[in-house]
């Protein structure tokens, strides 16, 4: 008995060192067989480090070579994050002795080096913590080899030599050309440093950027570098040509802003504005000038959340929308052609034009007689296209339209490329607006709970109480009818004013295709992409978007008919004493009226009369009349193209007869706005 159990507790602990033995050989297998590979390339990679080696960013051209975006060359201090926050205090005394030896706050230099997360204000890192922040730009080279020399003091802390993006003009075109920023923490590891937010640098970011290098080195268990295991050089991004003449973009920025600078000194808000010039028969984009501007060099080196806020980040030209005034004519003038009417024969033009028991004025109710359709565009007739209106909404079935209303005006407008973006090769471009009864009835629909609850309250928060009885009272028809398209809201819309919206842009790509027959493009700013080495990737040509259906016969009419405006028209004023035998300019001056606000000043334009080359479109927000603001920029604007056309063709007979002997070379040549009431525009 006592030997059986002995036996069997033999037995008990054989099974038991057994299956441990199993155990261990099995673990055993398991790590070295299964998972082997994945112990053996961590131990790898614990002796390897790689290093993003940033390729130098290409520059960004005018159309005749001139830099708008450069790099130069300086030295930058960067922290490692992840190496700061893994010191025993977060990597406070290693910043502290680097501001200390930068000369800069303690704190402007631990605030780059933190992560932008929510709450947290500019400046801070938007990118990936596993990149190097750049702390300091523009540090001297005595100080950034300093800082190197005493690797022992900063741990963590880099110094070197990068590419830093610079701004030969200024605030010119900023809107247009963009910034960088960092990569979101998000993007692909291993990506640039920086990538474009905006602007030309945005929309051609993978062009511009090149392709990152890569370098691999063998590190010991301290991480200090023992060898070389590969390297990948980083290319150098492409060279962007544009259609931009920085002469000309130069001249409009000056111009505009002296158009709002004039316009505040006689008491107008003159809160913002845009020109933009485009070539009309190629809708290639030369000029686009914003106000208010800014010196994009701010972005270099981070930027305090106080600063950052202040940027005025949206452009006028392309986001910016505002109806359009008597510039809009045009393509009235188109429609009631289209539908019938003659644009010889003589029609009334009195100071008012009642419609459903309002009267719609003239500007400044003026009663000017009779005439054919070439005087009311020059001297901007309202009622004559109030008449129009009425009659084609009444041929739709007015109040009770037709299945399919024929919408001759809204149809027209379309033509001429507004109401959709443009498509130019900028991000975050307005459609403006068309609006025609779908879009009221849509509208209607979204806001006429508001509309019937204001109906009740009215707005007791507002001090300015005629003000609020006015809200009160529109809020109270658009609950009644608000879906309803009236006489009156086809009345607004032949003049350009009630709820239609353009941006300067499509304003000036509509005036490209009236001046060049009819063709609509879609504008380009990029002309052609270049490799570092002179060839060419590819060119860039405006696509042809689409045609406006007006006969040869009607455009040209109203092209004559723009010809007489600036000569003896509503912008006779501006206009005096200019030289249109140097270069003959034909345009159309816009008022448009909002309540509570001041009038938008437009003015486009084109010129020469008879071959239009370039298209001039000024807008100034809050700025007064077509005719006091806007009209005297582009003149100014139109005046510096001829001053450079003409230098052009003096300095290219020169080079030619300096060629003829041998002695010279050829010179370059110059290659939201609340109801409006009807109170008439100008």
């Amino acid at each position: 008995m006592r030997r059986t159990v002995h036996r069997g507790r033999l037995t008990l602990v054989f099974v038991v060192v057994t299956a441990l033995m199993l155990t261990l050989l099995g673990r055993l297998w398991y790590l070295q067989i299964v998972t082997g590979p994945s112990y053996v390339r961590a131990a790898t990679e614990s002796r390897v480090r790689s290093v993003v080696l940033p390729p130098v960013r290409g520059p960004i051209l005018d159309v005749r070579g001139r830099p708008l975006v450069a790099n130069e060359t300086k030295p930058q201090v960067s922290v490692d994050y992840m190496a700061l926050i893994h010191q025993p205090d977060g990597g406070r005394d290693v910043l502290t002795r680097l501001a200390r030896a930068l000369g800069r706050p303690y704190q402007e230099i631990a605030d780059r080096a933190r992560l932008c997360a929510g709450g947290v204000p500019r400046p801070c890192w938007p990118g990936s913590p596993y990149q190097p922040i750049v702390v300091a730009d523009g540090v001297s080279v005595r100080t950034a080899l300093w800082i190197a020399e005493r690797q022992d003091e900063f741990p963590g802390v880099s110094t070197a030599l990068r590419p830093v993006r610079t701004y030969p003009l200024g605030s010119a075109a900023a809107h247009v050309l963009g910034y960088l920023q960092p990569p979101s923490p998000d993007d692909p590891e291993g990506g640039p440093e920086l990538i474009g937010r905006d602007g030309l640098e945005a929309q051609y970011d993978r062009e511009l950027a090149g392709r990152t290098g890569l370098r691999q080195v063998a590190v010991d268990s301290t991480g200090t570098v023992t060898g070389l295991i590969r390297e990948e050089a980083a290319v150098a991004g492409d060279t962007l040509v544009t259609s931009i003449d920085a002469r000309i973009q130069e001249v409009a920025e000056r111009a505009l802003a002296r158009a709002v600078t004039a316009a505040r000194k006689r008491g107008e808000p003159a809160d913002s504005g845009a020109a933009v010039v485009l070539e009309a028969k190629t809708g290639r984009v030369t000029a686009i000038a914003d106000y208010p501007t800014y010196d994009p060099g701010v972005w270099t080196g981070g930027i305090s959340q106080h600063d950052y806020e202040d940027l005025p980040l949206v452009s006028a030209a392309v986001q910016g929308q505002w109806p359009p005034g008597s510039t809009w004519k045009v393509t009235s003038t188109a429609a009631a052609a289209k539908a019938g009417y003659s644009l010889r024969a003589s029609y009334d033009c009195p100071g008012g034009y009642t419609i459903g028991g309002r009267v719609f004025h003239n500007f400044e109710s003026a009663e000017l007689g009779r005439m054919d359709m070439h005087r009311a565009l020059v001297v901007s007739c309202d009622t004559i296209f109030y008449r129009f209106a009425e009659k084609m909404w009444q041929r739709d079935g007015g109040l009770k339209p037709v299945k399919h209303p024929k919408d001759p005006m809204q149809k027209m407008a379309a033509e001429f490329g507004f109401g959709t973006p443009t498509g130019v090769d900028l991000p975050h471009e307005a459609s403006g607006r068309v609006p025609d009864r779908a879009w009221k009835k849509a509208n209607w629909e979204r806001t006429k709970t508001d509309s019937c609850r204001r109906a009740k309250t009215g707005y007791p928060e507002m001090s300015d109480r005629k003000r609020a009885a006015y809200l009160k009272a529109l809020a109270s028809d658009n609950c009644r009818s608000g879906g309803v398209w009236w006489a009156g809201d086809a009345a607004n819309f032949s003049i350009g004013q009630g709820d239609v919206l353009v941006t300067p842009l499509q304003l000036a790509r509509g005036y490209a295709a009236l001046a060049n027959g009819g063709t609509v493009f879609s504008p380009r700013i990029g002309k052609r992409v270049v490799r570092p080495d002179g060839t060419v990737v590819r060119t860039i040509t405006p696509p042809v978007v689409g045609k406006i259906d007006a006969s040869r016969t009607t455009l040209r009419f109203i092209r004559d008919s723009l010809a007489d405006v600036p000569r003896a028209g509503t912008a006779a004023g501006a206009f005096e004493g200019y030289s249109f035998k140097r270069l003959p300019v034909a345009g159309k001056t816009g008022t448009a009226e909002a309540y509570g606000r001041q009038d938008t000043s437009w003015f486009a334009s084109f010129g020469p009369v008879k071959k239009p080359k370039y298209v001039v479109v000024v807008v100034v927000s809050q700025g007064g009349t077509g005719a006091t603001t806007a009209a005297p920029a582009a003149r100014e604007i139109w005046e510096g193209i001829a001053a450079l056309t003409h230098d052009a063709k003096k300095h290219g007979k020169k080079s030619t007869k300096h060629d003829k002997d041998g002695r010279g070379a050829r010179a370059a040549s110059l290659p939201p706005v609340a109801f409006s009431e009807p109170g008439g525009t100008r």
